[in-house]
């Protein structure tokens, strides 16, 4: 990278605003955070033996980090034995939390006057029933024991909390698939860890209409020969669905037959051994099984609920997420849960029927603390405030966002309008190959200044660097890989790290900057020592020379004060090899003109610089998805390129890649005419 490519960032970050005000808080200087810092990094093992020690073992753990006989391997606290169910459940039951509410879960649908028609609470004791009696029936129905795999197809329903807690009461190695996923999705998943029961539902509700997931798990088994048997949850009372006798059985019959007080005696486990794996999306290729323990992972969930949500006692905790992706493993059961907390979990679209429903659970609720994604601020900003503002907030106390870097406009939003100044907004570094939370403001440890669309510092413990090719750390403000130093509680676990396939974990990730954990992305560090993370590094254009990262055009644009979403890709170009290509979603209020296209390149060429300006600008209503919110910028460029456009089983909205393709052709036809 030369010089000129590593600082095009230092334009417009903007490392001077320091916000030090937020409730009752107490800011402290970054130098003081690096201090505290590198004291967890020179006694390391002891740190993180200490944080071991506050959660309950059956066996407490005498050694705190082994490496084995594969590289890059490692093995924490190996010879303690834990149960992540026990620590979720069984301890808060006997501590003082039995009639404490774990769960406060609202369905999608709603009346005439648009309130919840379902509402459930769950207390810590009504939970750890639920979760025995699943138990119960895994155990004796199906006769699975501890290594053993299954899959589990739910939507956000309790059911799937409990049934992931009832198969690591068992040691019982599992699986969740997103319920959005298509049927082959599925049987990839299925197949790659050799499943033998599915657990699933007849089907749940998305945006007002009823999704048979029963059906479409049906296509799935037609492709997925280990699968012997299938339990099938009622959330619909769905008649008219194939019940394969012998095969499917129904949750609430099965249930019947069971004592009410059944108890079911969770396993005593290594600390290594496997919890669950979880795919990832699978948009740039082969889905990767990453691989998750009981011990090590649970050390970590303990301590950033702690640092990073400063959780307390008296909180209600709202993480927006889908349990299908790590953000609900972690942060919407078994982070919370661990912890004792009171957690949220909401059925349907963020925006159905309104776009306040978000903000409706907060108020009905009286949430404190709000964990959500850029995508969805982005999406909710450009409807305007008002939305917002109709719903008393004044509860929440601590603000994050996770799943992609936040530019400053959303933060400023997250900030200013949601949290009307009084809380801390943080951008959460972190991804499903960490397990939990990497870099971030810590509200709970010490809390730094706040700048708008920084991930912050890393976390006591936790070895973070941006680096060169050589692992050569980078100065201040240049651009550089984002990796991790050292081993950590949660990481990709033994035996494999990457389910069966031990050799393409080390490739991916040790190989590629030799030694380090190589997380993909880019990012810098500015003066103070905050961690930008500015995408992946794979998402970069090469303009005549010049690497430029998408996030970094992407966040330009929406800086400008018309720019709801933007996504960047690159076009071939004969001279300059790469041009850029932006696709805008304006906020409300503005509308598309050939004046504000060239209003919205100049804008570019001051803010960022003449060679990233985009060749054309095209305006859309909405950007084609993922359904954990990630644009697909390889369909933007099979569509400007005219190629096929391949597997379109994740997308949020499948019009939305229609419409890009009408706005092409017609923004083509009148170039021509032109």
């Amino acid at each position: 990278m030369s010089d000129q490519e590593t600082t095009i960032l230092g334009e417009f970050l903007p490392y001077e605003e320091k916000i030090g005000e937020s409730g009752n808080f107490i800011f402290v200087d970054a130098k003081e955070y690096i201090d505290a810092h590198k004291k967890t990094l020179d006694n390391y093992e002891k740190f993180w033996e200490e944080l071991a020690l506050e959660l309950y073992w059956f066996r407490k753990p005498q050694k705190v980090l082994e490496s084995v006989e594969k590289p890059y391997i490692y093995k924490w606290f190996s010879d303690g034995l834990i149960n992540v169910s026990y620590l979720a459940l069984d301890r808060n039951v006997k501590s003082g939390r039995k009639n404490k509410i774990a769960y406060i879960w609202e369905g999608e649908p709603v009346d005439k006057d648009g309130n919840p028609k379902e509402i459930k609470k769950l207390t810590y004791y009504e939970l750890w029933r639920e979760v025995n009696k699943a138990s119960y029936i895994l155990k004796s129905k199906f006769g699975l024991k501890k290594g053993d795999k299954i899959g589990i197809y739910l939507p956000m329903i309790p059911e799937l909390p409990i049934f992931m807690l009832a198969a690591a009461r068992l040691g019982i190695i599992f699986t969740v698939v997103f319920a959005g996923f298509t049927a082959e999705n599925l049987a990839t998943r299925l197949n790659d860890i050799k499943a033998t029961l599915l657990i699933t539902a007849d089907g749940f509700y998305r945006r007002g209409k009823i999704i048979r997931l029963k059906d479409i798990a049906d296509k799935a088994l037609e492709l997925s020969p280990s699968v012997k048997n299938v339990l099938v949850v009622r959330r619909i009372g769905l008649e008219n669905l194939n019940m394969v006798e012998g095969r499917d059985y129904f949750f609430d019959e099965l249930s019947k037959g069971v004592s009410p007080g059944v108890y079911v005696e969770p396993e005593k486990l290594e600390s290594n051994e496997t919890l669950y794996v979880l795919y990832t999306s699978g948009t740039t290729g082969k889905p990767k099984g990453i691989m998750h323990d009981h011990g090590g992972y649970s050390v970590l969930l303990h301590a950033t609920m702690k640092w990073v949500f400063d959780i307390k006692d008296e909180d209600i905790h709202f993480c927006t997420a889908d349990i299908g992706w790590v953000t609900g493993h972690s942060y919407i059961v078994f982070g919370p849960l661990i912890e004792g907390a009171t957690s949220i979990m909401y059925e349907g679209a963020p925006d159905y029927p309104q776009p306040d429903r978000i903000w409706s659970i907060v108020e009905r609720y009286g949430a404190t603390i709000l964990y959500t994604s850029p995508t969805l601020v982005r999406m909710l900003m450009k409807l305007g405030e008002d939305w917002v503002k109709k719903h008393d907030r004044s509860t929440l106390r601590i603000i994050h966002s996770v799943g992609e870097p936040i530019n400053p406009s959303a933060w400023r939003w997250l900030y200013e309008v949601v949290g009307e100044k009084r809380c801390p907004v943080g951008s959460t570094w972190w991804m499903t190959e960490t397990g939990g939370i990497m870099i971030s403001h810590t509200p709970g440890f010490k809390l730094v200044h706040l700048k708008p669309g920084t991930n912050a510092l890393p976390l006591p413990g936790v070895d973070v660097d941006v680096v060169d090719e050589k692992g050569n750390s980078m100065e201040p403000g240049k651009k550089g890989f984002l990796v991790i130093r050292r081993p950590w509680p949660g990481m990709p676990s033994w035996p494999d790290g990457i389910w069966g396939d031990y050799q393409r974990y080390v490739q991916v990730y040790w190989d590629k900057i030799k030694g380090l954990f190589f997380t993909g992305d880019w990012a810098i560090r500015d003066q103070d020592g905050y961690i930008w993370v500015l995408g992946r590094a794979d998402e970069v254009l090469k303009v005549a020379g010049h690497r430029i990262g998408t996030y970094e055009l992407e966040s330009t644009l929406v800086s400008h004060k018309a720019v709801a979403e933007a996504a960047v890709v690159g076009y071939p170009d004969e001279v300059k090899g790469e041009v850029p290509v932006a696709f805008v979603s304006l906020k409300s209020g503005f509308s598309s003109s050939a004046e504000l296209v060239e209003e919205l390149k100049g804008w570019i060429r001051r803010e960022f610089g003449p060679i990233a300006v985009p060749s054309q600008i095209f305006f859309v209503s909405r950007l084609p998805k993922t359904r954990s919110g990630k644009i697909m910028r390889r369909l933007l460029r099979a569509l400007l390129e005219d190629k096929p456009l391949g597997d379109m089983t994740t997308l949020e909205d499948e019009a939305a890649v229609e419409e890009i393709k009408e706005a092409y052709e017609r923004i083509s036809k009148e170039i021509k005419r032109s």
